[in-house]
């Protein structure tokens, strides 16, 4: 897959806002691993996808090194108020049902791609095994950006893409990498 297509996919399933970035640009953050450590989300030690079951910081950086550029993918909603829970959980549901079909789209094309979403799994099952049975979908879930040590704004920095998109909105962000 070329960028072009990797953006005409993006485009035709609906993402509002995406980006080309290098790999190499990347910076893989001690500082976002803590704060996953900090369990802000209340997902550290719950999921396969997130720290500490995902793999060290090391690992995840040899792993997303292994892959040249990448695309970010987003959906931005507008909100009456900062508090509109209602759009903000519409949001988060559009961004992973999007995620998720782009990837489907990618293993039926047969590609070769890093997903990374925004926020822990939870796009497959309601509930995960961790610790106490394998993965149920091994190749299909998703670790989400900031397990990797990464800082969704600068992510969004390199690849030209806005990570705010002003007063009462709110941005889910996730990215895919490619060889």
């Amino acid at each position: 897959m070329n960028r072009e297509e990797a953006v005409a996919l993006a485009e035709e399933i609906g993402f509002g806002g995406k980006g080309i970035f290098r790999t190499k640009e990347l910076k893989f953050l001690k500082e976002v691993r803590d704060m996953c450590k900090a369990n802000r989300c209340g997902n550290y030690g719950r999921l396969w996808t997130c720290p500490p079951a995902c793999g060290t910081l090391s690992e995840s950086r040899k792993k997303a090194k292994a892959y040249k550029w990448g695309i970010v993918l987003q959906t931005t909603a507008q909100m009456e108020d900062e508090f509109d829970a209602e759009a903000i959980e519409s949001a988060q549901s559009t961004q992973r049902e999007h995620f998720l079909n782009y990837c489907d789209r990618l293993r039926e094309m047969g590609e070769d791609f890093l997903p990374m979403g925004s926020g822990g799994c939870g796009m497959l099952c309601k509930s995960c095994t961790y610790p106490d049975a394998p993965c149920r979908h091994p190749s299909k879930a998703v670790t989400s950006m900031e397990a990797y040590g990464l800082m969704v704004t600068d992510v969004c920095k390199i690849a030209n893409t806005p990570y705010y998109y002003g007063r009462n909105t709110v941005t889910f962000t996730g990215c895919v990498l490619f060889p």
